[in-house]
């Protein structure tokens, strides 16, 4: 900041002598009074005691309703912080049909945004048809789900939706997934007792997602 490159002439802008200089390295210590003063506010002191910022004073003002003046930054981030404001796609399941379609075709089926700050992360929303996991979901419910690219990423005993075909006939299912007894199956499992849990081979399920998180909405208007 100052172009000096010898103990010496640092000595003698302070205006002591070089022994104390020398002895300041050695013990790895400094008079920090003789510096303020010397310097005023020349220097940013972050920079001076802790190795921050810039060496040299870059005051910043504030004009707002709550502060006006300079003001001094206390947190001061290298990297750009990410900003995430948790907003979720909502889309229409209801006219891709089935999941697979969903996935390939996003962009076509999204109806709109929600946002929920420190939600989870999810790939999108969709409304609950059906009451197979009432009163957890009902009809009208909206839940929020991840993807899973593999059988082997499932969680057993958490809730699904779940994309299926049986007989030529798709079926999409929002209920518990938990191990079957049959080979090469998982099991269905309804929150309504009314609904029987079902076995559904792995090979007939095209899609399935994990569910996140439910918003129910209690008033039509």
């Amino acid at each position: 900041m100052l172009g000096l490159k010898r103990d010496s002439e640092l000595a003698e802008y302070l205006g002591v002598s070089r022994a104390t200089v020398t002895n300041w390295s050695a013990r790895n210590s400094i008079d920090f009074k003789l510096l303020l003063d010397k310097f005023g506010n020349k220097v940013d002191y972050n920079w001076l005691l802790l190795g921050k910022g810039s060496p040299v004073h870059q005051p910043r003002f504030c004009e707002s309703e709550l502060a006006r003046g300079e003001v001094e930054i206390i947190h001061n981030p290298k990297a750009v912080e990410p900003v995430d404001d948790r907003s979720v796609t909502l889309y229409d399941i209801t006219a891709a049909a089935n999941l697979k379609t969903l996935f390939t075709n996003k962009q076509q089926y999204a109806l709109g945004k929600i946002l929920i700050p420190n939600i989870s992360v999810c790939d999108g929303a969709v409304y609950v048809n059906g009451d197979s996991m009432y009163p957890i979901l009902k009809s009208g419910d909206i839940i929020g789900y991840k993807e899973i690219s593999s059988f082997e990423n499932v969680i057993y005993g958490e809730i699904y939706l779940v994309s299926f075909m049986i007989d030529g006939d798709e079926y999409l299912a929002v209920k518990y997934v938990n191990r079957s007894d049959k080979e090469g199956c998982i099991k269905l499992v309804s929150y309504n007792t009314h609904h029987e849990p079902m076995d559904i081979p792995f090979a007939s399920i095209n899609a399935m997602a994990i569910v996140k998180f439910s918003i129910r909405r209690h008033m039509m208007m």
